[in-house]
């Protein structure tokens, strides 16, 4: 029987959430997918915008029930908006936090009662951005940040309860930054993560006995400019 079980992942149709949901299957867990893409394969999903808390709950609900519960939720979800705060539509700015931090607390939030019932796994994405501040990055850097904190607050507030995992991780080859400005890309030399090396340290943390928590993981290159 797997250790990993039913796994809730954000984000799951492309990226890091695509490579999490693919070692799941391989762990013999289900991965269970909320994206505004449908990901690719036979890949139980709900389609959805994380940014309206509503439909995130909803696809929360309708994934746990159709799993027949949780085991764990993996929050993958991100965007960006790059650019100085006054060249930034607010719209834009804005979704960048709508997403990424509320988007993670409706669904924690949504997922709560299901992981208490399995004495489940939280993992939540934040990135080294949410740790080191950078120009031309203030909504990256305010939702991952907040990510951070909220992570830790919801550590100190499901101890014993549901265990809790903040990763944050470096750059990784992803499609993350295929819509950015040419300034905004990573350069020719950069050294980035594969997202399956990433996807393989969240499933370490899901795969822990209960009560046994991988609290914190920083992932990176080993070059890594936002590290430390």
């Amino acid at each position: 029987m797997s250790m990993v079980g039913n796994i809730l992942i954000t984000g799951g149709a492309s990226g890091l959430g695509r490579a999490t949901a693919a070692a799941v299957a391989k762990a013999g867990g289900r991965p269970l997918v909320v994206d505004l893409a449908a990901p690719d394969g036979d890949v139980d999903h709900v389609r959805a915008d994380l940014s309206d808390r509503e439909q995130a709950e909803r696809a929360v609900r309708e994934l746990a029930e159709r799993a027949g519960g949780l085991d764990g939720v993996v929050t993958a979800a991100g965007i960006d908006a790059c650019g100085r705060l006054e060249d930034v539509p607010a719209e834009k700015w804005e979704r960048v936090l709508q997403v990424n931090l509320l988007g993670t607390a409706s669904v924690v939030r949504a997922a709560l009662p299901y992981l208490r019932r399995s004495g489940g796994k939280v993992v939540t994405v934040a990135s080294t951005l949410g740790i080191k501040a950078v120009s031309d990055a203030t909504a990256y850097c305010a939702a991952k940040f907040g990510v951070v904190g909220f992570t830790r607050a919801l550590a100190a507030e499901l101890a014993g309860e549901v265990g809790v995992t903040l990763l944050i991780p470096g750059g990784m080859h992803t499609s993350f930054f295929d819509d950015r400005d040419e300034q905004y890309k990573p350069g020719p030399d950069a050294r980035l993560n594969q997202p399956e090396d990433v996807a393989a340290t969240i499933l370490f943390a899901l795969g822990q006995p209960r009560g046994c928590e991988v609290k914190e993981l920083v992932v990176c290159s080993s070059t890594e400019t936002s590290w430390p």
